[in-house]
């Protein structure tokens, strides 16, 4: 072995033993009152976010399948006081309250409905300039997408869940609804109704409308792009008058292999009075042939309220045609304080 050699053996050896034996900076360790108590996300848009207890009139066309008493959700949008929630928990509103993050109680009045979204729009009546949250572009939102839904429960606590987007896909549901473009976010939150979907950054891309499907659930979410161009409408309106009201049958349906079925109808609507039969299985409107419920609403939405729609159903081997005079489903319910 020759002297350069062996040093360098030496050497080898030492080193490791040598980086051990160097002083290590101590690990850095959080102090409690260094820990955020809300992530980032949650705490830009909390100071938006309001509870809605809504009481609406027992009477009312709603409350059967609704309630009297019901609980939401809201959104600030503008800081004069206007907030965005889901429609369902302000049909008929006799009276709503608004609770704060400070633990404030002030009263809301119901502004106005859009039956095509689900959304609908309050306001507070407290002096402002309110808490605003920030709002996103919802049409950049991809499958995957890191999100958070952030709302309250019933004793006004903050709830919030971080969660993805699972899916982005069309909606449709039995009581003549659909969104061509929806978030099926996972997990669900526990206080869906009207909570705030925001990205990574805190920006409202959704609001939250329903809880989907069985244990382990998902939500039903509304994207922004579906509210912002009617926001303006809703306030000094009530309503979208930017586009024609969509017939309205009141027949509620079951999505089956194949096509759709009659499950029921509504008590107030005129499906009621037309004779559908619970079964029926529908196969096409004014004519034109349908396989699934999304294509019953593209035919049923082709007229306007108002028109005579006919629906053609098979009961009992035989082709039954039934024509029905829709309605503005906007004049059934107490949906402005107009």
């Amino acid at each position: 072995m020759t002297p350069r050699l062996a040093a360098a053996l030496v050497l080898g050896l030492l080193v490791p033993a040598l980086a051990l034996a160097l002083p290590r900076s101590p690990e850095r360790r959080l102090h409690p009152g260094d820990i955020p108590p809300l992530p980032s996300y949650v705490a830009r848009v909390a100071p938006a976010i309001v509870g809605l207890k809504v009481r609406a009139a027992a009477d009312a066309a709603s409350s059967a399948r609704l309630g009297v008493e019901r609980f939401g959700s809201g959104v600030v949008f503008d800081a004069r006081g206007y907030a965005v929630t889901v429609s369902y928990i302000l049909l008929d509103a006799i009276t709503i309250e608004a609770q704060t993050r400070d633990n404030r109680t002030e009263e809301a009045r119901l502004v106005g409905v859009d039956f095509d979204t689900g959304l609908g729009v309050v306001k507070l009546a407290g002096d402002g300039p309110w808490p605003v949250a920030a709002l996103g572009d919802s049409r950049d939102v991809k499958e995957g997408a890191l999100t958070g839904t952030v709302g309250v429960d019933e004793d006004n606590d903050l709830v919030w869940v971080t969660g993805s987007v699972r899916s982005i896909r069309r909606f449709s549901a039995y009581w003549e609804y659909m969104l061509t473009r929806a978030f099926i976010v996972f997990p669900a939150s526990p206080s869906w109704g009207g909570s705030a979907l925001v990205n990574d950054r805190g920006q409202v891309v959704g609001i939250a409308s329903l809880r989907l499907g069985e244990s382990p659930y998902v939500n039903l979410v509304i994207p922004l792009e579906k509210f912002l161009p009617v926001r303006d409408e809703l306030i000094t309106a009530g309503r979208v008058v930017s586009r024609p009201p969509r017939p309205w049958l009141g027949l509620y349906t079951v999505a089956v292999k194949g096509g759709v079925i009659v499950d029921a109808v509504s008590p107030v609507g005129p499906a009621r009075r037309a004779g559908f039969v619970k079964g029926d299985r529908i196969v096409s409107v004014n004519g034109v042939g349908v396989s699934s419920q999304e294509e019953f609403y593209e035919r049923l939405w082709e007229k306007r309220a108002g028109d005579v729609i006919e629906v053609a159903v098979r009961r009992d081997d035989r082709i039954h045609v039934i024509a029905v005079p829709s309605i503005d489903r906007q004049r059934l319910y107490r949906t402005d304080a107009r």
